[in-house]
């Protein structure tokens, strides 16, 4: 065993993952999309990137690029595994919408059912049709509070 890490020119090096070599093919795009690269520039080093191998070969096809340096600050800080160590991860809060969003939602959704329960009153109809939009706005309200964590709007944290 001892042999053949004395023969293998790349006994020190670690293999790239398939997230990994995505995310920086997300970097390449996003480069190519603001024009910082070509669209040769782009296809080319696209095809590095999917080539690639090793870790070491990912990080010099973007350290130009403005995302290439935080990718190499952020492991200079925090070490060099993926994850944890230094590649690029998306912050978990990345998609969660500001606090009023969701206080313009509800408050968009009362006026309305407000509006709409003052027109059945006033339509003198025996069956609560108002019932079936109302419905879908709950719904409605129940999924914007899931999905930008709404336990935090009420004061208490994850």
């Amino acid at each position: 065993m001892s042999t053949d890490a004395v023969g293998n020119p790349n006994a020190g090096r670690v293999r790239a993952s398939d997230a990994e070599r995505e995310e920086f093919a997300r970097m390449v795009r996003e480069a190519t999309g603001e024009g910082r690269l070509t669209l040769d520039e782009g296809d080319e080093r696209l095809a590095q990137v999917y080539a690639a191998k090793y870790r070491d070969e990912l990080r010099p096809l973007v350290s130009d690029l403005p995302a290439g340096a935080t990718v190499e600050q952020s492991r200079a800080v925090s070490g060099s595994g993926p994850g944890r160590g230094g590649w690029p991860v998306r912050d978990q809060n990345y998609m969660r919408p500001h606090p009023a969003a969701f206080a313009f939602h509800f408050g968009v959704v009362t006026l309305v059912s407000l509006l709409l329960i003052g027109l059945w009153v006033l339509s003198g109809a025996h069956f609560f049709w108002p019932a079936i939009p109302l419905i879908f706005f709950g719904l409605g309200i129940v999924r914007h509070a899931r999905w930008a964590g709404g336990r935090r709007y009420y004061g208490r944290y994850r």
